[in-house]
């Protein structure tokens, strides 16, 4: 009879971002590109071309420049309903081959595959990763191993690889590896437990995986002594099941300084919309609100920031009555004098919607409120974001304090007025 074993693999996709754009910019392939973080701040994503240039990870654009300048770098805004929108894509052709799925990341995701003796995994994995090409345009690398921490130290190897695959299946390509992965380049382990490590005499990832499990454990707890384990190819870390989140937050940096309640409030209005959206997306109901606001630390001036949270009586997905109390909230803790640089809403201790307990003392019946948000969430979906809303910014307001996206795309996939144009 056949053995059954389990073989996890991490799929990643490639310069995640960049590749985004290249799907419907094809004039960007083999082209340095770039894309910037909120407020078109610093550099989150490049393209291979770009990292020949030396240019890194998280630098700030106004330092890089001149290079980007004078070596015709392509820079593009962040662009997050198209990035959320594709990665909804791989994602879902993921769940077409493999019911076994764990979402790790916007970009990435494991699978765990069932491998018999005579099966060729490598065959198949190569079939996936041509088919997720193929039907979302975005590449990707793929690491095999009989672990997750296995598998997501493959898959640094698979970026370098030809193929984009890499499997780290035998005992003689792991001892070949692992040797030459820092400590604190493994999964799961922070740089202050790579320094402890570190003076114990364990620098890689080979030297921990032949200590002592149970002196790892004695030294830095539990957690650390399943890595060890999972290094040595016993399993440890399952999948882990998607589950709702027990509290959702939606907050943004202002594209410049804010001095005017008004403003804020109508910005917090739209921060307060997106979040009971999210909350409504899962099913939930929160049955408390946390609103902040503060300034810009970084910057030599009068500082201020604070905080207020309210409960709900009864639970709530209703979007209106976040919005007051969030603006209630702004009443309290804003303070004239200052200028503001971030504002956000936590939506705290989320219950799945059919369970709450009920106010003794108020009927609370959920039905209209229900139907109403259901219907404006439907033609939202269907028309685009926006179509029918709570409040309304002044587009003068908007324009001016909205984040700074000078080298934003269209949103290609989510918008009808942004759609591909064909020739």
């Amino acid at each position: 009879s056949l053995v059954v074993s389990k073989v996890f693999a991490l799929i990643d996709c490639n310069n995640f971002y960049v590749s985004c754009e290249r799907v419907f910019n094809p004039s960007l392939i083999d082209k340095p590109v770039v894309v910037l973080s909120n407020n078109d701040g610093c550099i989150i994503s490049r393209s291979n071309e770009a990292k020949l240039l030396n240019i890194p990870m998280g630098a700030p654009l106004h330092l890089y420049r001149n290079i980007i300048d004078a070596n015709r770098v392509k820079v593009y805004s962040s662009n997050y309903p198209l990035y959320g929108d594709m990665s909804n894509r791989v994602m879902t052709s993921l769940m077409t081959l493999n019911s076994e799925l764990e979402i790790y990341s916007i970009d990435e995701a494991f699978l765990k595959i069932n491998k018999q003796d005579n099966s060729n995994i490598e065959r198949d994995i190569s079939k996936i990763r041509k088919n997720i090409l193929m039907w979302t345009g975005i590449p990707v690398s793929i690491g095999l191993g009989p672990t997750k921490t296995l598998a997501k130290i493959a898959n640094s190897m698979a970026k370098k690889s030809e193929n984009g695959i890499f499997n780290l299946d035998t005992e003689d390509k792991q001892n070949k590896i692992l040797r030459n992965i820092n400590v604190e380049d493994i999964w799961g382990i922070s740089r202050r437990w790579g320094s402890k490590l570190r003076m114990i005499g364990i620098g890689n990832a080979l030297d921990l995986r032949d200590a002592s499990a149970n002196k790892i454990r004695q030294y830095l707890g539990v957690v650390v002594q399943r890595i060890v384990y999972e290094l040595r190819g016993i399993s440890c870390l399952d999948l882990d099941k998607i589950l709702p989140k027990k509290n959702i937050m939606c907050s943004r940096s202002f594209g410049n300084p804010v001095n005017s309640k008004a403003t804020i409030k109508d910005f917090i209005t739209e921060y307060a919309i997106r979040a009971t959206e999210k909350v409504r997306q899962q099913n939930s109901r929160a049955q408390g609100i946390y609103i902040f606001l503060q300034t810009n630390r970084f910057r030599k001036e009068k500082q201020y920031s604070s905080g207020i949270m309210f409960g709900l009586n009864s639970p709530s997905c209703d979007t209106s009555i976040i919005i007051k109390l969030a603006l209630r909230a702004i009443d309290q803790i804003y303070q004239s004098g200052y200028s503001y640089h971030k504002a956000g809403i936590m939506m705290l201790d989320l219950i799945p919607s059919e369970i709450h307990q009920q106010d003794l003392f108020q009927n609370t019946n959920y039905s209209l409120s229900d139907q109403r948000m259901g219907v404006i969430d439907y033609l939202n979906n269907k028309y685009g974001s926006g179509i029918i809303r709570h409040g309304k910014i002044r587009q003068k307001d908007k324009n001016r304090w909205k984040s700074k996206s000078f080298y934003l795309s269209p949103r290609y996939t989510t918008q009808w007025d942004e759609l591909p144009q064909v020739s």
